[in-house]
């Protein structure tokens, strides 16, 4: 019988590294349908219950950067990225030095909360979105700003491996000085090698821990190069995947958006809060202790995106 979490208990320590927060869903609407009230200070105040220290938002876009700018300037808990998604990356096309231009403005006005360049990289699953050869192009544009302004790269590859490490190994100038992280991370034991012999650091949430391959995968990659994420509200932990049976905390939960409550989850919606699901899958797999796991990963978090703090 999986428990039920008790809020007040837990004394652990997260830090999420790619949280969506400026998802229309946080704002109770679903496909331009308003399902429940505006709710983010709920999804927030369970995030700091549950254990989480700090959240990176999640910036895809330009359109996007304000917005997630202004909730972090709320809370001290809370940092935001500035890049473009590979997916977005049509936006550089009409003026590219003005779009770039741009991004570099919001770091530079932002710099106590910009900790780090992206999301950016190659998406090859969504090529109706932006083609390979304007992908590539904005992906190494950005490669220069996290060069100029001295940040890590947070950085997205889906389906695109031998392309992105191309890219990358090509600037490696330009991405090593401050490193990176490769989010959302589903490939094979030997793309997460090569990762890590760059330089770089493998970040795992639930979309990393659908398959009995991925679970095998992340028994393999070394402690000391993993981070953690939700990308809420995506990359949920569902029944379906092989991690699902490693989960022993369990949160309330609605299966309708309109039979929201404050203090239900909804079920379609991931949330911040539901790191602990990911780091109970990883701590299982491997057969290692949560506590010293999560103490490694927060640790691994720290020196790349907060040294200052350190």
């Amino acid at each position: 019988m999986k428990k039920i979490f008790n809020l007040f208990k837990m004394q652990r320590k997260f830090i999420d590294i790619g949280a969506n927060l400026t998802d229309s869903m946080f704002q109770g609407i679903y496909g331009n349908s308003k399902k429940h009230e505006a709710d983010l200070d709920i999804v927030l105040k369970r995030s700091w219950e549950q254990g989480l220290d700090k959240i990176i938002i999640t910036v895809g876009t330009l359109n996007e950067a304000d917005a997630a700018l202004q909730l972090a300037q709320k809370d001290d808990r809370l940092f935001t990225t500035i890049g473009c998604h590979p997916t977005r990356c049509n936006e550089f096309v009409s003026n590219p030095e003005e779009y770039y231009n741009n991004l570099c403005t919001k770091i530079k006005e932002n710099s106590s909360k910009v900790i780090a360049v992206g999301e950016c990289g190659l998406d090859y699953d969504r090529l109706h979105f932006c083609e390979k050869d304007i992908q590539k192009q904005y992906f190494e544009k950005q490669l220069s700003i996290a060069e100029n302004y001295k940040l890590p790269l947070f950085l997205h590859c889906r389906n695109s491996f031998d392309d992105f490490m191309e890219i990358i190994e090509r600037n490696k100038y330009k991405v090593l000085p401050n490193g990176g992280v490769v989010h959302s991370f589903d490939g094979t034991i030997e793309e997460a090698k090569r990762i890590i012999e760059f330089g770089l650091f493998i970040g795992l949430n639930g979309c990393s821990l659908k398959t009995a391959e991925n679970l095998k995968t992340i028994k393999e990659i070394p402690n000391d190069k993993i981070m953690i994420e939700t990308d809420s509200p995506w990359c949920g932990i569902r029944p379906s995947h092989a991690g699902y049976k490693l989960v022993k905390t369990n949160f309330p939960v609605v299966k309708k958006k309109e039979k929201w409550t404050p203090s239900t989850l909804i079920d379609s919606r991931n949330e911040p809060c539901q790191i602990i699901q990911v780091m109970e899958i990883i701590a299982a797999t491997k057969g290692e202790s949560l506590e010293e796991l999560s103490n490694i990963f927060y640790d691994n978090t720290m020196k790349l995106f907060f040294k200052k703090d350190q």
